[in-house]
């Protein structure tokens, strides 16, 4: 499908849905009217209102970068791998297999109870003078998490809430993959919210009027620009870490409990909600995916549905309209709130009827219902990536 609607301003906005609520709609017109934006603004056809930009837009900047469009999930992102096993492998019930994991990979505010060894040790050592670097320019840091210097080296291979998770699905020949959603944790919440506020007193020095205050961005040659951007990779980089230590704990935990298994082909990994620097318009930009994913030519990625919904894996057409970019899964169509005002357990359990996962009112803002619907998000951007494997969730762990 092409561009379903274009919002006109000091730079365009193309939005790919035909559908796109007001409140998500001011919010992509704020950030088109900012002077930094350059080209055009891309809304994905799972776009819903965020705070000050919205989630699931692409954002290309010249010479500067807004941190509340970042977001404070840092890195946040999907892996994915498929193995050597197929549905008649597994168990008849899959409680053991999600016990497993459960006791392999702390969920929630949990974590794990030292720094670990071996990988994950090696792992957080080898990051460990990058961050007191930074922290040594920016002692304020510091404040911004309890136990900093021992919290994200326990919290390094851990999944958190919100709607992280990790799935077990089949596709469509049967084939067992294992697929997690997870970021950079408490560290790179810290870092965001440290950053926008920092981004909010700098722009107060200057004369400019924003359109909302949560898009005060930090201008590049500027000691704030700097240790941000510096900050920023090392948070994308321990999402991708973080990722990686959940991968390999969980492929651990579900080997005693099923046949002798490997990996099929690569491990897939994307971000998507991340800086990243590329060249668009003829112009070298700082390119801002929130609630996004990069879907160059040829280039595999991870779009997840909702814990009873399909999820999927696609193959980037490098659609230069989108900045080579597509959704990052359904998007919520309700506030989390709002899910549960309108939704009890009971519809939890029939929503998520045979997956083997948490139905009680923990989860009840996770709800299938509350998202939009992924197979129309996957019609309205058959422009920006092909599908390479259709994936039905078996087993959900959420945070």
């Amino acid at each position: 499908m092409p561009v379903f609607q274009e919002i006109p301003g000091c730079v365009p906005v193309k939005v790919w849905t035909p559908e796109l609520e007001p409140a998500a709609r001011r919010q992509l017109e704020n950030v088109a009217a900012l002077p930094i934006v350059h080209g055009h603004v891309a809304a994905m056809p799972d776009v819903h209102a965020g705070i000050g930009a919205t989630v699931g837009s692409v954002i290309p900047t010249k010479g500067a970068i807004v941190p509340a469009a970042v977001g404070v999930d840092l890195g946040c992102g999907m892996n994915a791998v498929q193995l050597s096993l197929k549905a008649s492998d597994l168990p008849e019930s899959l409680s053991r297999i999600r016990g497993a994991i459960e006791a392999a990979v702390p969920v929630g505010f949990d974590m794990h109870d030292d720094e670990g060894a071996g990988s994950r040790k090696s792992a957080a050592k080898s990051r460990r003078k990058a961050l007191a670097d930074i922290v040594e320019r920016e002692p304020a840091l510091r404040a911004k998490q309890k136990d900093f210097d021992k919290t994200w080296v326990r919290q390094l291979g851990t999944l958190g809430g919100g709607n992280h998770f990790i799935e077990l699905c089949l596709d469509e020949s049967q084939n067992v993959w294992v697929m997690l959603h997870s970021g950079s944790r408490g560290i790179g919440n810290a870092i965001g919210r440290h950053f926008i506020e920092r981004a909010r007193r700098e722009m107060e020095k200057t004369d400019i009027h924003l359109p909302d205050r949560d898009l005060a961005w930090l201008a590049e040659g500027t000691p704030a620009f700097a240790l941000y951007m510096d900050a920023l990779e090392w948070a994308q980089d321990y999402a991708a870490e973080n990722r990686r230590q959940m991968m390999q704990a969980i492929l651990g935990a579900i080997a005693p409990n099923l046949p002798p298994f490997t990996i099929v082909g690569e491990a897939l990994s994307c971000h998507h909600n991340y800086v990243a620097r590329e060249r668009h318009f003829g112009q070298d930009l700082y390119v801002t995916r929130k609630g996004a994913i990069h879907a160059g030519k040829g280039e595999l990625g991870v779009i997840p549905g909702s814990m009873g919904a399909r999820s999927f894996i696609v193959r980037g057409k490098g659609n230069p309209e989108s900045l080579c970019s597509c959704a990052h899964g359904a998007g919520r169509r309700m506030s989390r709130t709002e899910a549960r005002r309108r939704f009890t357990e009971q519809d939890v359990v029939r929503q998520t009827a045979g997956v083997e996962c948490r139905k009680d009112a923990g989860v009840v803002d996770e709800i299938p219902g509350a998202y939009k619907d992924v197979d129309e998000v996957m019609r309205n951007q058959s422009d920006l990536v092909d599908v390479v494997h259709t994936l039905k969730q078996v087993l959900c762990i959420k945070g």
